[in-house]
């Protein structure tokens, strides 16, 4: 219980912070984004108005026969595309990204890029994380000559002969 209980406060703490990035932006209209397991809705709300410029989503019917299935990655930037031109056709350029609780991952990255490719503005794309180096090997120490074997003193020559 302790895991979802934590899964579900850091989802409600995601949503807060997007929330509050959106409303500093509150000149744009903003895509909002919903996903669930087999389809992914995008729709562009115009807050100050109060109405929905555009919207997109896997169930209708221009994008049906191009989506075999719904909720992958390929759907989600042909939804993203759909969304983009329908929202250019109304006069839209510029809007917020509104993910909602969802990370910028997977299939809503895949909307996000594929609007941003057709021509909607959704602001400066997240930078991607530099991959990590791999640490250097450390180099062993040179190996000293292995010493010679000793040479027996004289006295023992003598006896051995």
């Amino acid at each position: 219980m302790k895991h979802a209980k934590r899964l579900s406060r850091q989802r409600q703490r995601r949503c807060w912070r997007v929330s509050n990035k959106i409303k500093a932006h509150s000149t744009r209209p903003r895509l909002a984004v919903f996903r669930s397991h087999k389809h992914i809705y995008a729709q562009i709300i115009d807050d100050m108005a109060g109405r929905t410029v555009a919207s997109a989503s896997t169930l209708d019917k221009e994008l049906r026969p191009a989506v075999t299935y719904g909720g992958n990655k390929a759907a989600a930037a042909a939804v993203g595309k759909a969304i983009a031109q329908r929202a250019l056709a109304a006069g839209v350029t510029k809007v917020a990204f509104d993910r909602r609780q969802y990370k910028y991952h997977g299939r809503v990255a895949a909307l996000a890029d594929a609007a941003r490719d057709a021509g909607l503005d959704l602001g400066a794309k997240p930078p991607a994380p530099e991959p990590k180096a791999a640490p250097e090997p450390k180099k062993k120490p040179a190996k000293k000559p292995a010493k010679k074997p000793a040479k027996e003193p004289a006295a023992a020559e003598a006896g051995k002969e």
